[in-house]
Formats: structure tokens, C-alpha cells, sequence
């Protein structure tokens, strides 16, 4: 490609809402355009990149066993209906109706499809085990989309559904996804950690992210360089410490004025905040067989825990969670600042299981400027779930070997989870086993974002001067630059003849003919980044050669010109060489 025919316009300057650096490389270089919050024009370098992505998405799932599909993006509402995520799943969902009053979903995922797929073609277990997959466009009205391509509204998702006879097969079939993500991730260049995380909005039984590590991430992963444990903040579980055993002492109401946190009752009782039981307010969105209800939801952790929302959705399987307002609080009879469940009979106690374990802690009188001595769980009160409601933090105890646990933001890039049969039991996916019963068939699903893993690609491989693509998912191998001559039409010339040579042994190339100063063409060939820039110009020419230098590394040399096309052969292949290297099996964790 002729950079004087690119349909493509690099810019000085960024956005100024573009605040991260691969968000404004891409940008100032053309690979993206925003249309709108959270939507983009995949610009035509972007898209040679796209499809790169893509086709190593096909190759390492056809490799596991994959066949592709395409199914619809607008999803008659029926049956997620059917499955009842119509009613668990709020705005972000994109609903409207056809021109005869249907209720009609713009796909934010597709196991409905799938599902409705496997109930009308699947009969007998000889039909399974099957793995298909699709490289599809995917909405979801996000309310904060950000970082470019990392958090959009539209987005093109591989994703890949498994169907299985038994448990096993599903966690074969899982375990090969496992290794699968890693490869394509290292193909693209993409340094990962896989992490245990929460099912969320898909179900099932159990699901990894695979996460990039980055200050941009909105997720915070709890690792411990110890022994290698890693989750997602909002599955993770630690190490609790066990509190030293007391008698129950007489409950006794004390007045504390003024005293509405647990760090001003810590300091006026001289108590560490472990002593103290902290009350957290939600009011959860709960669904029964009959219609939707709120539900006012008191969280009780100790003083010294932080209360972790997704765990407390899960407990009680809340549709939505937000934080109580202060009337809702009272109209269960508790006092906002001064609130215990003790004599409590309205709302929902839910406590974190440490509190059992805690004896005599201080809580609240739900009474203005009053809190109570000694309460103890079961004796003052008793909840209606007890189960592990706090959030890991750094420093926290690695649940599997004790030692202090890290905190680091990162970006889900991927995800995998083993659904079973949460779809395959509201959307009839049967199969007649050996023995002639029928059997729900057991599913997995397994997503992974394309143009997320291209802005994180772009957030990884850039400098001070622009991006700095992986071989494997450069939009075009060479950068071949040529600086005209005032005297002379030879470096034209020859640039013309390599590009023809270049093009003769396969290699892509974009070939910057512009008439524009060197400056100019060097700055644009950094900031597109692409793997190998060959300059050819007077000085390097009248020695006979044409200048090499790596988008990677500061060094250039000179190359015989009639060496040029075997030099940048040998030049590919090392970088092919060493993403080749990085595919590894990775332990299973």
C-alpha cells in the first residue's frame, strides 16, 4: 500500500479526553475514529490488524476443535425470557420491537442463541461432544465507556460455546480453552495472568479472566508472588485471622455522641476497630416467581473488613445493588450512623462469617448517640444468611499459603466459564444418553473482546514516540520510507523497484511515496510502529546499501541494497522467532 492512496490522516495532537497513551497513538496515527461515546470506526490499518487478530483466533480454536458459525446480532426477547436474564439484566441491555410490537434484543452475548440452536439440532449423545464459535458484533449500552477500544458500547467478541454429555467433558473442554487463551494472547504479543472470577451475569458454575496488567484496569486482581494464587478482588477470598476466644459478656448500652464511624467509635471507647461490628446498607433488586421487588439489606462485617458488594449479590442473588438511601434505612427501624441488627425485624441480616467467630463486638443501639457493648451473633440476634462477605486487600493472608497478598489493577481481556446446565435447563437442551433418558446438555462459554485486545496491545508496545507493533498483528510488516533527491530521481527510483521485490516475496509493505519532508515521514513511521523501516535515500544509496532499523530498537544499519529483500526476510523470521517462543503450556490454576 501507496501511503499517498491510505485512506488515513495522522494528527500532532490527541484528544484531549484520550488519556492513555496507546488510547492517543492509536488515534494520532488513523487506526481509530470516534463516532460516538463508546463507538469506533475501525480505520483501514486498524482493520489489517483486526483481521490478524481474528484469523489467530481461528486458527488456535479450530486447533482445539472449533467450527465456525455465524449467529444474528438482533436476538428475538423470547428467549431471554426464557432464561430470565430479559428481567435480571437492566439498561445496558439494548431492548426494542420490530414493526409488529416483538421484543427484540441487540445480542450483548449469545448463549440464548446457542441455547435455542442446541434444543432444535442436538438429539443424542452421539452428537457430543462440539465446540463452535463465532467472531461476531456485540452491543452493550455501557454508561461509561472509556480508555478508546478498552471499555465501547460496540464491540466484535469471539466467542465460543462447548457442549458436553458430563462434567468432565466440560472441564476438558475448559482446560483446552485455558491453554488456547494463553496462545492467543502471546501470538498478539499480550502478557496475561489468568485469575479466578466471578460468574456475574453469565452463571454457571465457575469462570478465570484473563487479565492485563495495567494502572488503567478497573479491576483490582489479588496475587501472591508467594505460591502464585490469583483472583479477582470481587471472588477473592484470604486468609481471616482468628480472633482469641471469650466468654459472652452482658450486652450494655453506652453513650457515644457524635460518633457515626467505626474510626470516631474505635478512638472514644479506645477499642481497635476489630472489636467493632460495622453495618453496611444496600437496597438489592430481587426477583421471585411472581415479579420484581427491593429488598432494604443490612451487611454486617467487622469493623476492621471492607464489605464486598459482588459477593454480597451473590449470597442473596440480587439483580441490582445499590447503596440505601437514608429513609429506606429507617423504614426498617434501624438508625443510619448508630444501626445494629439487633431487635431488628424488618430487612435482610446478612453477616460475614468471621462475626461468629467474634465475640463481644460493639454495635450499634439503633438509637441516636448510643451503641451497645458485647453484642454477640446468635445470642442478640440472628441473620438470615451467614456466609464470606469481605474484600481481600493488600497485605491480606494468601488463603493458600498464608503469606502476604499484592493488589494490581488490571483489564480483562478474556473470559471462560463453566456454565453447566443454567441454560440448558431453562431452554430445554436435551440429549437421549446411552440408555435412552434424556440429559441436559453441559455447556461452557468463553469470550474474548477483539478490540479490547488491541487497545491493551497498543497500551503494552509504544514509546515516547508512538506504538510499536508485534510482528504478528502489524497492519503491514515494512515501513519502506523513500527521501527524494534534489539532484537525482535514483532514490526513487530504487524504492519503487524494492517495493515491487518486496511485494514479489510476499511481505507486506506500506510505502511511504508522500512528497513530504524526512522529518514528517519518520515521525509518521514511528508513530504507526511497524516492525521493520527501511529508508532509502542518496547518502545510504551512493555506498551501495538502503538503511535498516527496527521499530524496537534505537540502532540502524546499512544493508546492500542487493541484500535488502533476503536481510528483511531474516529480519521477520527472528521477530516471528521469538513470539514463537513465548507459547508455552501454562499451569492450570
Amino acid at each position: 500500500m501507496r501511503m499517498s492512496q491510505l485512506f488515513n490522516q495522522t494528527l500532532r495532537e490527541a484528544p484531549a479526553d484520550a488519556q492513555t497513551p496507546g488510547v492517543q497513538f492509536l488515534i494520532r496515527a488513523g487506526f481509530i475514529r470516534q463516532m460516538a461515546a463508546g463507538i469506533y470506526t475501525i480505520m483501514p490499518l486498524a482493520k489489517r490488524t483486526v483481521t490478524k487478530i481474528e484469523n489467530i483466533l481461528r486458527q488456535e480454536m479450530n486447533r482445539i476443535g472449533g467450527q465456525e458459525l455465524s449467529m444474528p446480532v438482533t436476538l428475538p426477547a423470547d428467549i431471554w425470557k426464557e432464561t430470565g436474564r430479559w428481567y435480571q439484566i437492566g439498561a445496558e441491555m439494548a431492548r426494542f420491537k420490530d414493526r409488529n410490537q416483538r421484543d427484540m434484543v441487540l445480542a450483548m452475548t449469545h448463549e440464548e442463541a446457542v441455547g435455542d440452536l442446541v434444543r432444535r439440532d442436538i438429539r443424542s449423545y452421539k452428537q457430543l461432544p462440539r465446540l463452535i464459535y463465532h467472531i461476531q458484533t456485540k452491543f452493550r449500552d455501557d454508561p461509561r465507556p472509556r480508555a478508546g477500544l478498552i471499555r465501547v458500547r460496540e464491540f466484535t467478541m469471539k466467542d465460543s460455546y462447548s457442549l458436553d454429555t458430563n462434567w468432565e467433558g466440560l472441564e476438558k473442554q475448559y482446560r483446552a480453552h485455558y491453554q488456547a487463551y494463553f496462545n492467543i494472547f502471546r501470538r498478539c504479543g499480550l502478557e496475561v495472568i489468568a485469575v479466578k472470577s466471578d460468574t456475574g451475569m453469565m452463571g454457571g458454575k465457575l469462570a478465570h479472566e484473563f487479565m492485563f496488567l495495567n494502572p488503567i484496569g478497573e479491576d483490582t486482581l489479588m496475587l501472591c508472588p508467594a505460591c502464585g494464587f490469583s483472583a479477582n478482588r470481587q471472588v477473592s477470598i484470604f486468609g481471616k485471622p482468628v480472633p482469641v476466644a471469650e466468654a459472652p459478656l452482658s450486652i450494655e448500652k453506652v453513650a457515644t455522641p457524635a460518633t457515626k464511624t467505626i474510626e470516631d467509635l474505635s478512638k472514644l471507647l479506645n477499642i481497635p476497630q476489630s472489636k467493632t461490628a460495622k453495618a453496611v446498607f444496600m437496597t438489592a433488586t430481587l426477583q421471585n416467581e411472581e415479579k420484581e421487588y427491593d429488598q432494604v439489606i443490612m451487611a454486617i462485617v467487622r469493623g476492621d473488613m471492607e464489605l464486598n458488594e459482588t459477593k454480597l449479590t451473590n449470597a442473596i442473588h440480587a439483580k441490582e445493588l445499590r447503596p440505601a438511601t437514608e429513609e429506606e434505612i429507617l423504614s426498617i427501624g434501624a438508625v443510619p450512623g448508630y444501626a445494629s441488627p439487633v431487635g431488628l425485624t424488618k430487612g435482610l441480616v446478612v453477616v460475614d462469617d468471621l462475626i461468629p467467630q467474634s465475640p463481644n463486638l460493639v454495635a450499634g443501639a439503633n438509637e441516636t448517640g448510643f451503641h451497645l457493648l458485647n453484642v454477640n451473633y446468635g445470642r442478640d440476634y440472628t441473620p438470615s444468611v451467614v456466609c464470606d462477605l469481605t474484600a481481600a486487600r493488600e497485605g491480606d493472608a494468601c488463603p493458600d499459603c498464608g503469606q502476604p497478598l499484592s493488589a494490581e489493577r488490571g483489564v480483562e481481556v478474556g473470559n471462560i466459564f463453566q456454565l453447566g446446565t443454567r441454560y440448558s435447563d431453562s431452554l430445554g437442551c436435551t440429549f437421549q444418553d446411552e440408555n435412552g433418558e434424556l440429559k441436559p446438555v453441559i455447556m461452557g462459554s468463553y469470550g474474548i473482546g477483539v478490540g479490547r485486545l488491541l487497545g491493551c496491545v497498543a497500551e503494552q508496545h509504544n514509546d515516547q514516540y508512538g506504538l510499536i507493533w508485534p510482528l504478528s498483528i502489524a497492519p503491514y510488516q515494512v515501513h519502506l520510507v523513500v527521501l527524494p533527491s534534489k539532484t537525482s530521481d535514483e532514490p526513487e527510483r530504487v524504492a519503487e523497484q524494492l517495493y515491487q521485490d518486496l511485494q514479489r516475496a510476499r511481505i507486506e509493505v506500506l510505502f511511504d511515496d508522500r512528497r513530504e519532508s524526512p522529518g514528517v515521514k519518520f515521525n509518521d513511521a514511528d508513530l504507526l510502529g511497524l516492525p521493520l523501516r527501511i529508508t532509502v535515500a542518496e547518502k545510504a544509496l551512493n555506498q551501495g546499501a538502503v538503511e535498516f532499523k527496527l521499530r524496537h530498537e534505537k540502532d540502524r544499519s546499512n544493508v546492500p541494497l542487493e541484500d535488502a529483500v533476503t536481510k528483511t526476510m531474516e529480519a521477520l523470521l527472528l521477530l516471528d522467532r521469538d513470539l514463537a517462543q513465548k507459547i508455552v503450556e501454562e499451569p492450570y490454576k
